[in-house]
């Protein structure tokens, strides 16, 4: 079958959430790291718990509240204005170096987002970064009010679309995504950032384990899920070879 659309998560996917880094660290000296992982790894959490729970509220408000736990149980103190600066970083998260490239050499397809951010928060990031004159549509799950990876997160696709599963590409580097978008009856390429040797390697380098490190082991290697993506690559820049080949 054709692919007609590539559609792509946005947060590990096209923009890099570890570019968050510079302004924890700048708002608290040798904390920046571990409150990078631990917000990013409870910003996921209470997505999928949200869901669970069937109290969903849009990912703005997922992210205040991951960003709140984590500067509590880390003890920090801070004020409105720095809590305030580092959350519009999720507004001007850098770019993968190879996005641009890539999302250029596949315009003959339509291209879009589908990401669990909220409508504002995806919109103005879209617009910072430049990808808005590339993209046909930015998809957010609230639509629907429910978060990836459940099967009503991605029906989105056709209904804003109108490309059936089966003509679709979907990327993400979020193995929790991959599989649940495979799930789901979509064709996806997973892109692998970080080999599992390289992983290994990472976790024997020193007697302890840097949180980095942890939030790699949590969060960049295939999930046992029972389900596997139908593509493996390692960065955007294999894309359009990959869909050129698929055509």
């Amino acid at each position: 079958m054709t692919i007609k659309a590539i559609i792509f998560d946005a947060y590990g996917t096209l923009y890099d959430v570890q570019s968050v880094a510079d302004v924890t660290e700048d708002a608290f000296p040798g904390y920046g790291d571990i409150i990078t992982q631990v917000w990013r790894i409870k910003q996921l959490e209470y997505s999928w718990l949200r869901s669970l729970m069937r109290r969903y509220q849009d990912f703005a408000v997922v992210t205040r509240d991951s960003l709140a736990y984590t500067l509590r149980c880390l003890g920090l103190q801070y004020d409105a204005a720095t809590f305030a600066r580092i959350i519009d970083k999720y507004q001007h998260l850098a770019l993968y170096p190879d996005a641009v490239a890539a999302l250029e050499a596949m315009k003959d397809k339509k291209l879009a987002i589908l990401s669990n951010g909220s409508p504002d928060m995806l919109n103005a990031l879209v617009r910072n970064s430049g990808l808005d004159r590339v993209l046909d549509a930015t998809i957010s799950v609230d639509a629907h009010k429910v978060f990836k990876p459940a099967p009503e997160a991605y029906t989105l696709i056709e209904e804003v679309l109108k490309v059936p599963p089966a003509e679709v590409l979907f990327i993400s580097s979020n193995p929790w995504d991959a599989c649940g978008a495979k799930s789901f009856g979509l064709n996806v390429a997973w892109i692998e950032r970080v080999t599992p040797e390289a992983m290994a390697l990472a976790c024997v380098e020193s007697e302890t384990v840097a949180p980095l490190t942890m939030f790699k082991a949590l969060r960049t290697q295939m999930d046992e899920l029972g389900v596997v993506p139908d593509h493996r690559i390692h960065g955007l820049s294999e894309l359009p070879a990959l869909v050129s080949a698929r055509s």
